[in-house]
């Protein structure tokens, strides 16, 4: 944590350079009617809207996600985030006392198996030593290990069987709050090419594609490359923070492969385009240039914030979906072209009715072509 006088000198600092005070939370907020928040996916997933930005002119276009197509040329690179949400939200059952305990699986121990860190509801009665049923016929016992800040709780879990065949029985799929309608299967709160099991959110953004508009983008000479981030708590935890240098940006696990390293490398070398599929494609990218000034085969634990005054190394072009407001996420995009431009657009957005956040509308963000 900074002190309130570094504080002010590094926002000082920032007004005289970028004409405003980037670490000020309160110059990422915009104004969006709640019924405007998307409650439900498009019918067909490539048929959401697409707010097209060039962010060098400038110039705003109304299109639709299957527009994208005519947006990509052959040698592009699409990367994609290809973690799988699991059924990370449990409902359990303090012993003795009956209590309601809700938890949320984040990240799993990398050295003891079925320890897992843990998001809770009701974190005040969970102490040391508590132990936590879930299901009728207490199918799984979470014992507390540690306690941690901000509601967070490490659990050693017990349980006879598979894990995720357990899980898939027990747990729900962790909507985020502004979703009412939380129960049903809710099958569509995954991407199509969701294949590494781990994430306690999705990577909204590639909500939007389907096979068919991959096999499209394929024909037309793009590369498809997969990368994980296992969206957690580093992603969605809210700014609580007036000054953002005081955000506690929580660690996520990343991978990437040597086949997805080495294609990037040569995309880069080729002076090909790198579009990033999401804000978790971007930190995973940026994180791995950061780390070693290339891309490589390597697994790890990012905490990379972005935000205005960052320098993209890896992304030529990001599509997204619509960010909350006083997000971390839409500081990356504003990060990516400027605020007042993203403001501008989500302004453009509201007006012209566009859906929001999870299961809403899309952008597709990048520079005029030299």
């Amino acid at each position: 944590m900074l002190s309130e006088e570094e504080l002010k000198k590094k926002s000082e600092e920032a007004v005289k350079k970028f004409g405003y005070d980037i670490y000020d939370l309160e110059e990422y907020n915009y104004y969006l009617p709640e019924d405007q928040i998307a409650q439900t996916p498009a019918e067909k997933r490539d048929e959401s809207r697409l707010l097209v930005l060039n962010k060098t002119t400038e110039e705003i276009k109304d299109k639709y996600f299957f527009d994208i197509l005519d947006y990509f040329k052959p040698g592009d690179v699409l990367v994609r985030n290809n973690a799988k949400v699991i059924p990370a939200r449990l409902f359990g059952t303090k012993q003795p006392t009956g209590a309601k305990v809700q938890v949320l699986l984040l990240t799993p121990d990398k050295l003891e198996k079925d320890v897992w860190t843990a998001l809770c509801g009701n974190a005040k009665v969970i102490k040391l030593g508590t132990v936590i049923s879930f299901g009728p016929n207490e199918e799984m016992k979470a014992t507390c290990l540690e306690m941690q800040d901000e509601g967070l709780r490490k659990f050693k879990l017990e349980y006879d069987g598979i894990f995720y065949e357990v899980l898939d029985k027990l747990g729900k799929m962790p909507l985020p709050p502004y979703i009412h309608n939380q129960e049903g299967k809710n099958d569509r709160y995954q991407t199509v090419y969701a294949s590494k099991e781990g994430a306690a959110a999705a990577p909204t953004a590639g909500f939007h594609f389907t096979p068919e508009l991959f096999k499209k983008l394929e024909d037309k000479g793009v590369e498809i490359l997969d990368v994980t981030l296992q969206v957690g708590l580093g992603t969605f935890r809210p700014v609580k923070v007036h000054n953002i240098l005081n955000h506690n940006m929580h660690t996520e696990y990343y991978e990437m492969d040597k086949h997805t390293a080495d294609r990037l490398n040569l995309a880069k070398k080729e002076g090909r385009r790198i579009i990033a599929v999401g804000t978790t494609s971007v930190r995973t990218l940026e994180s791995v240039m950061k780390e070693y000034g290339e891309f490589k085969e390597c697994r790890g634990d990012t905490s990379l914030f972005i935000y205005p005054g960052f320098k993209f190394e890896a992304v030529d072009c990001i599509i997204t979906n619509f960010h909350l407001p006083k997000s971390t996420l839409i500081m990356l995009v504003a990060a990516f072209c400027s605020r007042e431009f993203i403001l501008k657009a989500y302004k453009h957005a509201v007006e012209d009715n566009y859906r929001f956040f999870s299961f809403g509308d899309a952008m597709f963000i990048y520079p005029e072509e030299k």
